[in-house]
């Protein structure tokens, strides 16, 4: 999920995002720490970027409001701010897509987010193809079907199953948040969630603008933190890019 690409050098497509650039426009229960989940490695072994995740229980995710889209509803390409808890951002993401398939084939869309730190190096790169099946981001996510509920699946590098997100009945989200539970794998116990906030009449109407909210254990796995990020982009694009979800 990770690239190397880039590394130690900036991808041009982050240039207008860096510092000094224009201006950008409930509890969890408590659950036993799993070895399959729990962040095991020293802070020195840690993917390279990822560092600073070791320390977060919660992040933010805030998309871009894109003047084209709330004027005339044309699907732009997505740009996202990720912050911690105080607001402050630590990592931005860019969709890179065409026009065609964010305008025609939008949910079932294939798609590219490359996130970068805030100097420019891009940390993690989340791939979904065309939605012709039901493995996402190969090895770490992967949609389950259930005639009722919204189900995932989160797997660690050694393609095991280790944790999973499980949505609500309706995902309307009619003036309130709507939460993704994340649970062990026998469903018994929550041990985190993703929020999308209802963003307000307005926005909801004339922008798909999107606000995440992930909460976890500190101690989770930075690689599964990472997934988790990557997961709100696939929740937004399959159940709220629709540009009157959340009413």
């Amino acid at each position: 999920m990770a690239s190397q690409e880039f590394q130690g050098q900036t991808n041009p497509i982050f240039k207008d995002y860096l510092p000094g650039s224009s201006d950008l426009s409930g509890q969890n229960k408590s659950v036993e720490p799993t070895s399959l989940w729990k962040q095991t490695s020293h802070p020195h072994n840690l993917p390279p970027g990822l560092e600073y995740l070791n320390q977060l229980d919660q992040i933010i995710i805030h998309q871009q409001v894109e003047l084209l889209e709330a004027i005339v509803g044309t699907e732009t390409s997505s740009k996202y701010e990720i912050k911690n808890h105080l607001g402050q951002r630590v990592y931005f993401a860019v969709e890179e897509n065409d026009c065609f398939d964010r305008n025609l084939c939008s949910p079932i869309r294939s798609f590219t987010i490359r996130i970068a730190d805030n100097m420019g190096q891009e940390v993690i790169t989340v791939n979904r193809p065309l939605r012709c099946n039901s493995c996402l981001f190969p090895c770490f996510l992967q949609e389950n079907w259930d005639p009722f509920l919204p189900k995932f699946t989160i797997q660690n590098e050694s393609k095991e199953d280790v944790l999973k997100i499980i949505g609500p009945y309706a995902t309307c989200g009619c003036f309130e948040d709507v939460d993704f539970e994340v649970k062990t794998l026998n469903e018994m116990s929550t041990i985190g969630k993703i929020s999308k906030y209802w963003s307000g009449f307005v926005n909801n109407v004339f922008t798909n603008t999107a606000n995440f909210g992930i909460q976890v254990p500190v101690d989770l796995d930075v690689r599964i933190k990472a997934v988790m990020i990557g997961a709100c982009f696939l929740i937004d694009l399959m159940f709220f890019e629709n540009s009157l979800d959340g009413l």
